[in-house]
C-alpha cells in the first residue's frame, strides 16, 4: 500500500472516530434501567472501537510522517484507554470478565477475526535496542555465573570410551547387514526372474490379448488420477481445502517484507531530522523573533497597568509565578477583552455579596428543600449511569487538531512525508513565549512596583504568619516523617546494575522465553450468545483468554499513558489445569512488552534470603528493580500454595506461605506510575484459603481445556510447524473429536513424539494417519468434566463468580453488588 491508501485509510478512521465521539455523549448521559440495552450500547461501541483501534494502529506503524505520527499515537492511546474502560464497565454489569458480540457482529456485518485485539508494534520497535542491551547484560551475567541458559537446553551427557566403542561397532555391523540383505534379494530376484522366463517361453502366448490388458489397466490408472485431480480442484474451488501453495511463502509477501524493513529505516530517519529540526528552528526563532516579543510583551502588559489604573484608580495586583504570570490576564485575549472582563469581576463580587444576604435570612426553608432532593437522588441512583471517561478529552483534542491541521492541507509539495517546518515554528514560538514571558514578568512586577511608589506611594504590607498555617504544616510533617519511615530505601547505598546482577544469580530475575501470543493457539466462541439466552453460562474458549491476557497485561505495561489513568490491574491469576498454557502466557506478556520477569515462587524462594529481614531485603530489591527497569512482571507459579489451607508436611521445610502477608502491602504500595504486574498461576486453586487469595488477585482468569474448534485449529497448526504434511489421508477432524478433554500440553507431546527426524522423511511414500497420535496420546490422563467442573465451582466462590450466580439465579445485579459489598 503506498502513503496515499494510508492516508485515506487514516481520514476514514478520523470520521469514524468522530462521529463515535458525538454519538457517545448523547447515549451515555441519560440514565437507564434496563441492562440489556445498557449492555447492547456499551457492545457496539466497544466493538466500534476495536475497529478504530485496529486501522489506526495499522497507519501508525505504515506512517513516516513524524509529526502525523505524533498525532496518531496521541489518539492511538486514547482509544486504547477509553476500549478497557468500556471493557470495565461491561465486567461490573455483567459480573463476568467474558462477553459475547454475536448478535452485534452480525448486525455490523463483521466477521469474529475482526473482534481480535492486535498488539501495537511500537512496544518493541520504540525501545528495541534497550531490549537488546538488556539480554546481553543477562546472557552475560548467566554465563559469568556459569547458569548458562543455551546450555540448559540441550545438555550432553559424556560416556564412557569402551561403550562409544560398542555402540560404533553395533551402528557398522547393522549398516553392513542391510547391505548384505538387499545385495542377497537382487539375486534372489534375478534367479526368480529367470525362472518365469523359461516356463512362459513354451507357452504360445497372443500380443493382441496382452496389449488389451495393458490398455486397461493404463487408462483405469489415467482415470483414476484424473478424478482425484478435478475432487482436488473442486474442493479447493468450494474453500474446503486450501490451494497447493498455500502454506508456501508467496513473492508478493517477502517483497512486503522488505518494503516493511525499508519504511522503519525512513521512520527513523524522519525522525531524527525531526528531532534536529526542533533545536535547530527555535534557535532560529529566538535570534530573529525573540527582541520583538519582548518589547510586544511589555507595552502589553504596560498598557494593561494604564487601562486597570484608569478604570478602578487603583495598579492591580501582578499575578505569581504559581499561578502562571502575566499569562491568565493575556491567554488568547486582547487588551479590550480583558478590561470588559475586569468590569464583569467587579459586578460579579457585587451580585455574590447580595445573594449571600438573602441566604442568612432563609436558613429554614433550605432544610426542607434537601429532604425532598435527597428522596430524588435515591431514585436516581437505582438508574445506571456511564461513569466519567479520562481519555475521552484526550482523543477529542486528537479529532479537532486533525480538522483544524490535516484534514484539508495540500501535501502535494511533501511527496517524501518528511516534517513540516511551518508546524514546528507554530509551536516552538509558543514555547519561546511562554520563556520570555517568565523573563518579561520579573521585569514588570518591579517596574508595577516602582510605578505604586512614585504615583500611589504604596508600600507593602508585612503578611502576618497565622497560627493556623503552622498547626498544619507541623500535621504534614508528621505525615511526611511516617511515610518516609515506612518507605526507608534498604539498599540505597548500591547501585541498581549491582541489585540487577544479585536477582540474576539468585535465580530471582530469569530470562522470559521468546513466545508471541499469536502462539497461544484457539478459536472463537460461535455459542456464547445463544448459550446465555437460554441462562447456560459457556466456558470461555482460548481466544476469550487471549483476548483477557491482552487487555489486563500487555496494553497497559506497554503504555505508560494508558497505564496511569486506565482502570488499574495490580494482579492477575490464571487458574486451570496443567497443559492448558499458563506459563506460556506469562513469558508471552514479557515477549510483547519487553518486560523483566521476577520468578517468586515458592520453590524458586525456598531457602533465599532466610528471615523476616532477609525477605524484607528481597523484596525490597525486586520491586526496586522492578520500577527502575519497568515494565515488570512478578510471577508466582503455584500461587495457592502461598494462600494453603494447611500446609502439607513434605513442604514445612520450603516455608511456602512466606509471601502471604507481604502480597497485600505490596499491592497497596503500587501507584499508576508504576508498570509492574503481578501474575500467579494455579493448577489447583481450591487447595488455597478463598479470601486472602481473591484480596490478593484482583482479576481471575479462568483457563479452560481447548473445545472442539480450538482443537481442530491446534492440531493442524501443530502438525505443520512441526514438520508434518496434511493429506486427505489425514482425518484432522476425526482427531479433534477424539481427543475430547486433553490439553494444549497433550497435543504438543504427541506431534513432537510422532514426527521424528525419521517420520518426517517418509512422509512422501507414507502420509500421516489419524491412527499413529491416537495410539500415542492414549497412555496420557486427559482432564475429565469432574476437574473441569471442580474449577467452575470454585470460581463460581470468588467475590464476581457469586454475584453472577447471583444475577443468573433471579437476583437483581444491584442486590449482588450489595450483598458483595457488605462481606
Amino acid at each position: 500500500m503506498s502513503n496515499a491508501m494510508y492516508n485515506k485509510m487514516w481520514h476514514q478512521t478520523q470520521e469514524a472516530l468522530s462521529a463515535l465521539l458525538d454519538k457517545e455523549p448523547q447515549k451515555m448521559i441519560e440514565p437507564q434501567r434496563n441492562q440489556v440495552f445498557i449492555f447492547q450500547t456499551l457492545a457496539t461501541f466497544y466493538v466500534k472501537y476495536v475497529q478504530i483501534f485496529r486501522n489506526l494502529e495499522n497507519v501508525y506503524d505504515q506512517f513516516v510522517h513524524p509529526q502525523k505520527r505524533i498525532l496518531i499515537r496521541k489518539v492511538l492511546d486514547g482509544v486504547m484507554g477509553r476500549i478497557l474502560e468500556l471493557k470495565n464497565e461491561m465486567v461490573e454489569l455483567e459480573l463476568t470478565e467474558f462477553h459475547y458480540f454475536d448478535d452485534i457482529l452480525q448486525d455490523l456485518k463483521l466477521a469474529p477475526q475482526q473482534l481480535d485485539i492486535p498488539i501495537p508494534k511500537y512496544f518493541l520497535k520504540e525501545k528495541l535496542e534497550v531490549i537488546k542491551g538488556r539480554e546481553k547484560i543477562l546472557a552475560q551475567i548467566l554465563a559469568d555465573s556459569g547458569i548458562d541458559t543455551s546450555d540448559m537446553k540441550y545438555p550432553v551427557k559424556s560416556i564412557p570410551f569402551d561403550e562409544a566403542v560398542k555402540l560404533i561397532q553395533i551402528a557398522e555391523r547393522a549398516r553392513q547387514g542391510r547391505l548384505r540383505a538387499l545385495f542377497m534379494k537382487q539375486i534372489y530376484l534375478q534367479e526368480y526372474r529367470a525362472k518365469q522366463s523359461k516356463m512362459l517361453g513354451k507357452k504360445v502366448t497372443d500380443t493382441w490379448a496382452a496389449a488389451l490388458r495393458i490398455q486397461k489397466v493404463w487408462r483405469r490408472f489415467h482415470q483414476c488420477k484424473e478424478t482425484e485431480k478435478l475432487r482436488e480442484e473442486e474442493m479447493i474451488f468450494l474453500g474446503m481445502n486450501p490451494p497447493p501453495l498455500f502454506n508456501e511463502v508467496s513473492a508478493t509477501v517477502i517483497q512486503a517484507e522488505k518494503v516493511d524493513h525499508l519504511r522503519n529505516e525512513v521512520q527513523r530517519k524522519h525522525e531524527e531530522d525531526y528531532r534536529e529540526a526542533l533545536v535547530t528552528i527555535k534557535n532560529d526563532l529566538k535570534l530573529i523573533e525573540g527582541v520583538d516579543i519582548k518589547e510586544n510583551l511589555q507595552d502589553q502588559i504596560r498598557h494593561w497597568f494604564i487601562e486597570c489604573r484608569n478604570l478602578t484608580g487603583t495598579f492591580p495586583d501582578y499575578p505569581d509565578v504559581e499561578e502562571g504570570g502575566s499569562a491568565i490576564i493575556f491567554s488568547d485575549k486582547t487588551i479590550q477583552q480583558v478590561i470588559e472582563d475586569i468590569i464583569a469581576n467587579q459586578e460579579e463580587e457585587e451580585k455574590n455579596k447580595k445573594k449571600k444576604k438573602k441566604k442568612e435570612k432563609q436558613p429554614k426553608k433550605a432544610k426542607k428543600q434537601k429532604k425532598g432532593t435527597k428522596e430524588k437522588n435515591k431514585e436516581e441512583d437505582e438508574k445506571w449511569k456511564m461513569s466519567p471517561s479520562l481519555f475521552l478529552p484526550a482523543m477529542k483534542e486528537g479529532c479537532n487538531a486533525y480538522k483544524e491541521i490535516w484534514m484539508k492541507k495540500d501535501e502535494s509539495w511533501n511527496f517524501s512525508q518528511d516534517y513540516d517546518p511551518e508546524l514546528i515554528k507554530e509551536e516552538k514560538r509558543k514555547e519561546l513565549q511562554s520563556e520570555i514571558r517568565i523573563q518579561v514578568d520579573e521585569l514588570m512586577r518591579q517596574e508595577l512596583k516602582n510605578l505604586k511608589l512614585a504615583v500611589d506611594r504604596e508600600r507593602e504590607r508585612p503578611v502576618k504568619a497565622g497560627k493556623k498555617k503552622d498547626k498544619k504544616k507541623g500535621k504534614k510533617g508528621k505525615k511526611k516523617e511516617k511515610a518516609e519511615k515506612k518507605d526507608k530505601d534498604l539498599t540505597a547505598d548500591r547501585t541498581i546494575e549491582s541489585l540487577y546482577k544479585e536477582l540474576v544469580e539468585e535465580g530471582l530475575l530469569i530470562q522470559a522465553l521468546k513466545v508471541n501470543l499469536s502462539d497461544y493457539i484457539g478459536e472463537y466462541s460461535y455459542l456464547g450468545t445463544t448459550l446465555r439466552q437460554v441462562s447456560i453460562e459457556p466456558m470461555p474458549s482460548l481466544l476469550d483468554v487471549r483476548q483477557l491476557i491482552t487487555l489486563y497485561g500487555i496494553w497497559p505495561l506497554g503504555s505508560a499513558a494508558v497505564h496511569e489513568k486506565a482502570p488499574l490491574v495490580k494482579s492477575l491469576l490464571l487458574a486451570g489445569p496443567s497443559g492448558v498454557g499458563k506459563k506460556m502466557l506469562v513469558h508471552a506478556i514479557c515477549t510483547e512488552t519487553g518486560a523483566n520477569l521476577f520468578n517468586l515462587s515458592c520453590s524458586n524462594i525456598a531457602g533465599k534470603y532466610p528471615g523476616k529481614n532477609g525477605l524484607q531485603m528481597m523484596l525490597h530489591a525486586v520491586f526496586k528493580v522492578a520500577r527502575q527497569l519497568q515494565p515488570s512482571v512478578v510471577w508466582i507459579e503455584d500461587t495457592e500454595k502461598t494462600f494453603y489451607k494447611k500446609v502439607p508436611n513434605a513442604e514445612k521445610m520450603n516455608e511456602p506461605k512466606r509471601l502471604k502477608k507481604h502480597l497485600p502491602q505490596i499491592l497497596k504500595l503500587l501507584k499508576p506510575d508504576d508498570r509492574i504486574l503481578i501474575v500467579g498461576t494455579t493448577r489447583r486453586p481450591f487447595d488455597a484459603e478463598l479470601q486472602s487469595f481473591c484480596k490478593v488477585y484482583q482479576k481471575i482468569i479462568l483457563v479452560p481445556r481447548p473445545d472442539y474448534a480450538s482443537r481442530y485449529v491446534l492440531w493442524k497448526q501443530i502438525i505443520e510447524r512441526n514438520g508434518g504434511v496434511l493429506t486427505s489421508a489425514l482425518n484432522v477432524s476425526c482427531l479433534a473429536k477424539v481427543t475430547d478433554g486433553f490439553t494444549q500440553g497433550h497435543i504438543v507431546e504427541v506431534v513432537k513424539g510422532v514426527l521424528t527426524d525419521q517420520r518426517i522423511r517418509r512422509q512422501i511414500h507414507k502420509p500421516l494417519t489419524a491412527v499413529e497420535f491416537i495410539t500415542a496420546i492414549t497412555s496420557m490422563n486427559p482432564v475429565y468434566k469432574e476437574e473441569e467442573e471442580s474449577f467452575k465451582n470454585w470460581y463460581a466462590k470468588t467475590p464476581l463468580g457469586k454475584k453472577r450466580a447471583l444475577a443468573i439465579t433471579g437476583g437483581s445485579t444491584e442486590k449482588a453488588k450489595d450483598k458483595g459489598k457488605r462481606k
